[in-house]
């Protein structure tokens, strides 16, 4: 592919497994220790084989453990974005290279909140980029291919690992180190970045950028929601610190198919009567939940299928637009 003729895709950095360099060859799990993190240019300098794909444009944000990305990134990526597609005429896609811990999160933030229309694509790898048989170098260049793909606009934004091309509101990661631990257990893979072309079969349905109803653009801070973890003998102490910090609103990452232990029903359903949006979602890792009689007098809301980290995301972008909770259930059911 000749270079007038190669889609141009930027690479935006933000550190994570996929931008480390750990002791050797064979150090695949504790290379956090050795404190190297690349930035964008230099993760594209050390794999020069994707610009085989696409004219890729570096560009640094950050070299952190994916933990440390919450919402003043997602913002910042945001208006990044948004700068990118404004600077530079005719690009194809943009992808973030994002660590795996909560590259869910991200993704799923920005499948909500960007303004572009290009294809935006999160990729991450299992193992550092230093490592034997690492899958940083393929995961990044199959990541490049498929934000320059025409078939991915109007998917919202995707993730690529493993070569399996995943929609953010529903992947998941599964394993702590298996190279397949993005899943999406309800549903599964979009399509697959393989050798010959990238091939999809399924479009996601649920509302998703650029044609959402949130703007994070000129927000300091998201309203406060908490997820309060039912487990066996769980009293309510997680709610009621919660409260007491100032929740707007607190997920119950419930038993499935979807209801909260007996310690933590009491306070909640006080934390409902104040007003605070109780979301019922499980703990189960797929599989919807359903608004019972019980959570109706109770006062709860649902999940859907939402995991519980990413209905925390939703529920906290749909209390900046409304407290009603007849909108919050719309809002739950079309995104």
């Amino acid at each position: 592919m000749s270079a007038s003729t190669k889609p141009r895709v930027a690479f935006i950095g933000t550190g994570g497994t996929i931008a480390s360099i750990g002791a050797g060859p064979f150090d695949t799990l504790d290379y956090a220790a050795t404190g190297q993190m690349m930035q964008a240019d230099e993760i594209l300098t050390r794999f020069p084989e994707v610009q085989d794909w696409a004219d890729v444009v570096p560009v640094r944000f950050r070299a952190v453990p994916s933990p440390n990305i919450a919402f003043p990134e997602w913002k910042e990526l945001v208006l990044l974005c948004d700068r990118l597609v404004a600077e530079e005429p005719g690009l194809a896609g943009i992808v973030i290279g994002h660590g795996t811990a909560t590259l869910e999160e991200t993704a799923y933030a920005l499948n909500l909140t960007l303004k572009v229309p290009v294809p935006v694509v999160l990729v991450g790898s299992q193992r550092p980029a230093s490592a034997l048989s690492s899958d940083a170098g393929m995961n990044l260049a199959n990541a490049i291919r498929v934000a320059a793909c025409p078939d991915a606009r109007g998917l919202g934004v995707l993730t690529l690992l493993n070569d399996e091309i995943m929609a953010a509101r529903e992947v998941t990661k599964t394993s702590t180190f298996r190279l397949q631990t993005f899943r999406s257990p309800d549903f599964g893979a979009l399509g697959h970045a393989d050798g010959d072309a990238v091939a999809f079969y399924r479009r996601p349905l649920r509302r998703a950028a650029p044609d959402t109803e949130f703007d994070i653009r000129a927000l300091d801070a998201l309203p406060r929601v908490d997820i309060a973890y039912a487990y066996a003998g769980s009293d309510g102490t997680a709610v009621r610190a919660f409260l007491a910090a100032g929740a707007k609103g607190i997920v119950s990452a419930g038993f499935a198919p979807g209801f909260c232990g007996p310690g933590d029903a009491e306070p909640l359903q006080e934390a409902a009567k104040r007003g605070v949006v109780v979301v019922q979602s499980t703990r189960a890792g797929s599989g919807r939940t359903f608004r019972t009689t019980k959570l109706r007098q109770q006062g709860f809301l649902v999940a859907d299928n939402l995991t519980p980290q990413k209905a925390r995301i939703l529920l906290s972008l749909a209390l900046t637009v409304t407290q009603d909770p007849h909108e919050i259930t719309r809002i739950f059911r079309e995104y």
